[in-house]
């Protein structure tokens, strides 16, 4: 099952190479931090990058990062990967 949800404003440690945060490693989101165990998708936008990613609680998470603001978001929830 998915879930659209209202963007809701999580704290991110993300990985900095060659440029900044290019992936997320975790994420604190209602005061429980979230492990990034997969990336499975990311895509840039023109102000906003996304990452789909896979967490230790089993559900896919799709990660907004916004560049100039510097402030990330989940904009999506999938309950459980693969599951129908």
């Amino acid at each position: 099952m998915s879930d659209e949800i209202a963007p809701k404003k999580i704290e991110v440690v993300a990985y900095s190479g060659y440029k900044a945060n290019e992936r997320p490693l975790y994420f604190v989101m209602d005061n429980r931090k979230l492990e990034v165990t997969r990336m499975i998708d990311r895509w840039y936008g023109e102000e906003h990058d996304y990452f789909k990613v896979l967490a230790n609680d089993g559900k896919v998470y799709v990660l907004q990062w916004q560049r100039m603001p510097d402030l990330w978001f989940v904009v999506r929830v999938v309950e459980r990967m693969g599951k129908h």
